[in-house]
């Protein structure tokens, strides 16, 4: 049997919509994306949300709108995907690492008080595999220091803090639709915000920094004339994208009780093997289970977790690691050099973790192998 890591939850509605937009003759931005928008701000309760070609762009426009400059601090976690780093460099700004908390991989506020320097001009936080941070406390700290909040927020929807939707916890948030998320236009991602400013400088940013909305100039209601005003950048989207994300922005909760029902068989068929770990979720929130990540006991084990992982391959299962720490890639170990030790909870991690498939389309039989599998290993491997 063959289970891939992640597969595509499509139906119906998303080929409905998307052939809807390509007869229209309307295949960039326009309507439908501004649809979007505005049942992606109802939805997070955010007032103003903006439609961008991938969540590595809003980042990247989220820090344009704060007004980062050279030399400038951004704190962020040791574990993430590079995009959450990468866009720091833009600026020719310093991406400074903090340790991650073992329990949930987020970046805490005992970590980032203690990485604030006088050049520190903002935070992002990085809600792993979907369970947001300590944003209370996290908040209190950006408040207090003067610094302001970015929340990449690539894993984490629908998840919620305290009973609040992610999408208003920081001063920006950042969403991804990548193929692999779970809203998915195959590229693409959202930005919410309460501030109007950054909003609307986003929105410019995004289009080449036209001062209006581009694409109405080629309707009835719009005008041919439009002023640059900004070196901007070609970050929007595209209509026929958006129709992906309004037929599954509709079935996201669905998708989210089929995510959490998979986390639910995992942890009943997972929870009596000793060598298998498995993910905490704080109780006054709840994750998007973008990611179901297992940490090996390698005290009970006779291998690593690289031969585990070439184990379940073996098997026929697709599994991953999230992530690499940025410190150890070619990139970030030699222009912002950083010492190991100082990240033991990073290196504890990385030694440790296996993403599992989790996603809407695993049948039972699928999760039944995958967990046998899993156990099976752990058992012919033990000590």
């Amino acid at each position: 049997m063959d289970i891939a890591f992640h597969k595509s939850c499509v139906g119906k509605e998303e080929i409905w919509n998307v052939v809807e937009v390509i007869k229209s003759g309307w295949h960039t931005m326009g309507p439908k994306t501004a649809e979007f928008e505005s049942r992606f701000a109802e939805y997070t309760g955010a007032r103003h949300a903006i439609a961008v070609n991938s969540c590595t762009a809003a980042l990247h426009l989220a820090l344009e709108a704060i007004g980062l400059k050279e030399r400038d601090e951004v704190l962020l976690p040791a574990i993430t995907f590079t995009a959450s780093a990468e866009v720091d460099c833009y600026f020719k700004a310093k991406p400074v690492f903090v340790g991650v908390q073992r329990d949930t991989l987020n970046i805490g506020p005992r970590g980032i008080e203690g990485k604030i320097t006088k050049r520190t001009k903002a935070i992002i936080t990085v809600d792993y595999g979907g369970q947001p941070a300590d944003y209370d406390e996290i908040r209190r700290i950006a408040r207090r220091r003067k610094l302001f909040l970015i929340e990449d927020a690539a894993h984490t929807l629908p998840s919620s803090y305290k009973s609040r939707k992610v999408g208003t916890l920081a001063d920006i948030t950042c969403f991804s639709f990548y193929a692999t998320k779970t809203l998915n236009t195959g590229e693409g991602g959202m930005i919410t915000t309460q501030n109007g400013k950054w909003a609307s400088r986003m929105r410019i940013m995004r289009l080449h920094g036209m001062n209006r909305d581009a694409w109405k100039r080629y309707t009835k209601e719009g005008s041919w004339f439009y002023e640059v005003v900004e070196a901007g950048f070609k970050y929007n989207t595209t209509d026929i994208n958006a129709a992906l994300g309004l037929a599954q922005l509709g079935r996201l909760e669905w998708m989210w009780r089929k995510r959490e029902a998979v986390a639910a068989f995992y942890r009943r068929a997972l929870k009596d093997s000793p060598a298998i770990g498995l993910p905490s979720v704080k109780p006054d929130r709840q994750t998007s289970w973008h990611l179901f990540v297992i940490r090996l006991d390698l005290d009970r084990l006779k291998i690593d977790r690289n031969r585990f992982i070439q184990e379940l391959q073996a098997r026929g299962i697709g599994v991953s690691v999230h992530f690499i720490p940025l410190y150890r890639h070619p990139f970030y170990r030699d222009n912002f050099p950083v010492s190991v030790g100082d990240y033991p909870n990073s290196e504890w991690l990385y030694e440790r973790i296996i993403s599992l498939p989790i996603y809407p389309g695993l049948t039972k039989k699928e999760l039944e192998h995958v967990a046998a599998s899993v156990k099976a290993v752990a058992a012919r491997f033990g000590k």
